[in-house]
């Protein structure tokens, strides 16, 4: 789909984002000294930047498979996977490319018709298109995008690896690809399904020395002794850090858990935006989840006045991996590694491709993102069709013989890592239990008991 120009008569806005434009370009050119001397050459490219106009923006939804190895697991949480690419046209040469999880509304695209780019320093309307706004403006300036926000403060961003909770071996395959592709992290959330401390002794007995694991505990929803849990899994040399390990409003909890735990503690879901949460020093490092670009800044600002490490989680391709690169090259403390997922899917729409040194990946130098649309493969992304993924049933069964049976649907994952939250039953990460997933395979006894959970909702049977 593509959005024609709408332009944008508002110049007394229009004169104020001029002047710091130029400040912008004067700070990347020739410092104050520009202010005075205005050589003609930046002169004549800050006019031309003021004149820069967004046009056009198309809009592309596209379908990614993923990688083979992990295709399994992941298509029984999620599905297909599928997201939203933009590509920014301007009245110049220049094209920006960003991208999100769903696709923006009409009326939010339409803000950005017939702007500046440069009208969007520190935007707090889209991601994805922000994500577009810097990508041009830094070509515009002839900078990388991580100038944009400030000093570089790392060449090398540190880059974790993700996936979800399954069967142990599966959980070592993971280890295994990951560290073979050069992570030295991995995260993942727990689920009750599994237990832990399996998936972890299996994990370990795959895993280089180095190698890291980061639990997402979601928040609790368990009945789980959390310090008791979190001292057995931090015994392994594999575990690495706990993410939010008690319900988000426990910011006592979170200080006293910190002040016991051998291991850092992350906080992702700050119910008051990190302010109160760091100054009762409730956790070792925070996570910014998919913060509008404004928002990060100040976060960021937060962080690095006290001296807290943090980490922004976008999920998505390329693009959004290579801005989380950008921006933590320039924040200060954003030295904790970061997820995106971009290394579960097997294509993507720029013909770059980004691989960890050591777990790192390193900061681009070329003007704004750094980025080349592959039009072809966009085209082909958008055209592709993909498998859907039917709903399916959870078999677990318990050391004693008791079977437990819940329906599994790609539409509602949450169910996978929090099961508490259809009122059914709690449980526990550290259970005798195993789970396999049981497909529709055109059997009676499938079909009977799928029924049979569509109106029990949740089916335990004592052992024979």
């Amino acid at each position: 789909m593509r959005r024609r120009i709408i332009q944008n008569s508002n110049s007394q806005q229009a004169v104020v984002h001029q002047i710091t434009r130029r400040r912008l370009l004067a700070s990347g050119a020739a410092g104050v000294s520009w202010l005075l001397t205005r050589p003609i050459h930046v002169a004549a490219a800050a006019d031309a930047n003021d004149r820069l106009r967004v046009t056009d923006i198309e809009v592309h939804e596209i379908n990614v498979p993923y990688e083979d190895w992990i295709a399994y697991e992941l298509n029984h949480y999620y599905g297909p996977s599928r997201r939203t690419v933009y590509v920014v046209h301007t009245n110049s040469d220049l094209i920006g490319l960003g991208e999100s999880g769903s696709r923006e509304p009409d009326e939010v695209i339409s803000n950005y018709i017939g702007s500046n780019p440069f009208d969007w320093i520190g935007d707090e309307t889209s991601l994805g298109l922000g994500i577009a706004m810097y990508d041009l403006m830094g070509q515009a300036a002839g900078v990388p995008v991580y100038k944009l926000f400030g000093q570089k403060y790392r060449s090398w961003v540190p880059k974790a690896s993700w996936t979800v909770s399954t069967h142990p071996q599966r959980m070592a395959n993971a280890v295994r690809n990951y560290a073979s592709r050069g992570y030295t992290w991995m995260k993942y959330h727990l689920s009750p399904f599994e237990n832990v401390i399996d998936q972890i002794e299996a994990m370990q007995a795959v895993a280089p020395k180095g190698f890291r694991v980061h639990f997402d505990l979601t928040m609790g929803g368990t009945d789980d002794h959390t310090f008791e849990l979190l001292e057995k899994i931090s015994q392994y040399p594999i575990a690495g850090c706990f993410e939010d390990p008690l319900p988000e409003k426990d910011i006592e909890g979170y200080a006293e858990l910190r002040n016991k735990c051998r291991l850092p503690i992350l906080y992702h879901h700050a119910p008051l935006g990190a302010g109160f949460e760091t100054q009762r020093r409730a956790a070792d490092g925070y996570i910014l989840g998919h913060a509008k670009l404004g928002d990060a800044i100040r976060r960021a600002g937060l962080f690095s006045q006290l001296e807290i490490p943090f980490s922004l989680q976008n999920v998505g391709g390329t693009i959004t991996q290579t801005m989380t690169v950008h921006m933590q090259a320039a924040f200060k403390t954003a030295h904790l590694h970061f997820n995106s997922d971009t290394e579960t899917w097997k294509a993507d729409v720029v013909r770059e491709r980004h691989q960890p040194v050591n777990g790192l990946l390193r900061v681009p130098e070329l003007p704004g993102l750094g980025l080349t649309l592959d039009r072809e493969e966009l085209e082909r992304l958008k055209s592709l069709t993909l498998p859907e993924q039917p709903k399916w049933i959870l078999k677990t069964k318990y050391n004693d013989g008791t079977m437990m049976y819940n329906i599994g649907d790609p539409k509602d994952p949450l169910f996978m890592v929090r099961p508490d939250k259809r009122r059914l039953v709690t449980l526990n990460y550290d259970a005798p239990i195993t789970t396999e997933y049981w497909d529709p395979n055109g059997s009676q006894e499938f079909g009977d008991m799928f029924r049979r959970l569509e109106e029990e909702s949740m089916v335990l049977e004592r052992p024979m």
